[in-house]
């Protein structure tokens, strides 16, 4: 499985690229109005910080200014992939985009029959958001498991992109049903390093350690 980054953060960002789990960035409006920074001037740094792919959302809704604002997307850096929502507007602008060889993640999926029709328009990824389902009492991850089923019965390159992932077990869960990427917060991914038992063993190696008197360096 691989991972992106799921935030407008470039701090955050630089810090999951040095610990080498770094394969992409998603991010929204929503995400880099938190920076309080112009959205094509933080999409354009983050585009230097990861050759992975970066996901840019337009903001439109109706297909002709989705277009527009795809085309100066995909023009800030040759990693952009341009996100689009799940509506009959978004799929076109997909087909159009994924037509001409730029990525496309559609977002906000919600059901199986959504992402077979972002598979069939040339979706590069479908973002089902787990955590959201997770929210009104469905299972995000029952989600996950039909569109893997659909797309291997189909052969469908669209690669499955969990999002909206709230702890360490909705990235444990996916990979077990063989999502190709998850996209979450840094605090997430930081935390699938986090064990009790790790943090006791590592506590009796340090007292066992400074019993001895002795340094490495």
């Amino acid at each position: 499985m691989k991972f992106f980054a799921d935030t407008g953060d470039v701090a955050e960002i630089r810090e999951i690229q040095s610990m080498g789990l770094l394969d992409g960035v998603t991010t929204n409006p929503s995400l880099i109005a938190k920076s309080g920074r112009q959205f094509k001037d933080v999409i354009k740094e983050i585009c230097g910080i990861t050759d992975g792919p970066v996901s840019a959302e337009v903001a439109a809704l109706d297909y002709e200014t989705m277009m527009k604002e795809a085309d100066v997307l995909r023009k800030i850096a040759k990693n952009v992939t341009v996100k689009v929502p799940l509506t009959v507007d978004g799929l076109r602008a997909c087909k159009a985009l994924s037509g001409d060889g730029t990525m496309v993640n559609v977002t906000l999926c919600f059901s199986p029959n959504q992402a077979l029709l972002a598979a069939k328009a040339g979706a590069h990824f479908i973002s089902p958001f787990v955590g959201r389902l997770d929210d009104i009492h469905l299972d995000g991850m029952e989600l996950i498991s039909e569109i893997r089923q659909i797309y291997d019965n189909y052969d469908y390159d669209t690669n499955i992109l969990v999002a909206s992932v709230r702890t360490a077990n909705h990235i444990k869960e996916a990979a077990l049903i063989g999502a190709d990427y998850a996209t979450a917060p840094a605090s997430v991914l930081k935390s699938l390093v986090k064990h009790p038992l790790t943090d006791k063993g590592i506590e009796g190696f340090v007292a066992d350690w400074k019993k001895t008197g002795q340094s490495i360096i």
